[in-house]
């Protein structure tokens, strides 16, 4: 019962990092724009984070100084994106590029020292009292709850339940239809895209402030990439990109209690489990439904630059 309890445990605070950034990447690519950049957003964020607790011990001065940086870098990419029109892919990866490298540069001061601060567990009364869910998820701290519970809510919300909503989704549909309409197509590109960068990066602090309080070199680990994935396993979907990141959160749990528990598979392998994991949920849904009606979730319009003159 305990190892259950500590697997969850686990599960929900690995699992908010690759939910937060998921949830980034599913409000940019339902407005048509693809951010493969996350990996480098995630660095920042994580780095930022650090350096800032360092000089001024609050963790929610470092999530938000990590969101600050997502917004900046969310802005500059979408004006490149979205304004100049270059092609979404080649910057997403320079972005990666760039990234990672401000990353690796401004945390060399500070690599492998503990951070100075970490957001505190908050439990929640009579909740966290209920049998194997009530201590794994009550007993988190106010960023786990706030990823899984009131993000996917509202982000659901706004795409589906509102006008504007329907908007951005017409926006990444079909541009021109769109635009024919009187929606501000470019507008609704540069803030979503500039938001969901705020959302990588502050996966990154979160990395840095809840789950790993300490930075290094490489401590990101592809958790970029795994993100871009999950929003395509998950169909572009808010509330099952969440539970895919739990998902891969409890695989990332259950390598980690697997090397406490000495069990007899050797360590590189336990640490392969969520990277097995993204490639099986790429490949296995193509070849389950290769033989059949089956039709991606994905926007009409996605990772489509839009020309208003040839609408």
């Amino acid at each position: 019962m305990e190892i259950l309890t500590g697997i969850l445990s686990t599960a929900f605070l690995a699992g908010g990092v690759l939910s937060l950034a998921a949830l980034g990447e599913v409000i940019s690519e339902r407005v048509g724009v693809v951010n493969l950049g996350l990996e480098g957003l995630v660095a920042l964020g994580a780095v930022t984070a650090i350096a800032v607790t360092m000089s001024v011990p609050n963790p929610y001065i470092g999530f938000a100084a990590a969101l600050g940086i997502g917004l900046i870098f969310g802005i500059v990419f979408a004006l490149a994106t979205v304004i100049v029109r270059a092609d979404q892919i080649l910057c997403g990866l320079a972005f990666t590029m760039i990234g990672t490298g401000i990353a690796a540069t401004v945390g060399r001061p500070f690599s492998g020292i503990p951070g100075a601060v970490t957001f505190e567990p908050v439990v929640v009364p009579y909740l966290s009292d209920i049998p194997i869910i009530g201590p794994a998820f009550f007993s988190q701290n106010i960023l786990v709850y706030f990823i899984f519970l009131v993000l996917p809510f509202g982000v659901h919300f706004l795409l589906f339940k509102t006008r504007h909503g329907l908007n951005m989704r017409a926006v990444g549909e079909n541009p021109a239809a769109a635009d024919a309409a009187g929606i501000p197509v470019a507008a609704i590109r540069f803030v979503y895209v500039s938001i969901g960068s705020m959302f990588a990066a502050g996966a990154g602090a979160y990395l840095t402030l809840a789950f790993v309080p300490s930075w290094s070199d490489g401590i990101v680990a592809g958790r970029g990439w795994i993100a871009v994935a999950l929003v395509i396993f998950a169909r572009y979907s808010p509330w099952r990109a969440v539970l895919a990141g739990l998902l891969f959160g409890l695989i990332t749990a259950v390598g980690f209690v697997g090397q406490a528990l000495n069990w007899p598979i050797s360590a590189p392998i336990l640490g392969m489990l969520p990277y097995l994991g993204t490639i099986s949920l790429i490949i296995v849904p193509a070849f389950i439904w290769r033989n059949k009606r089956y039709r991606s979730a994905a926007p009409e319009a996605l990772g489509q630059a839009y020309y208003r003159s040839v609408r």
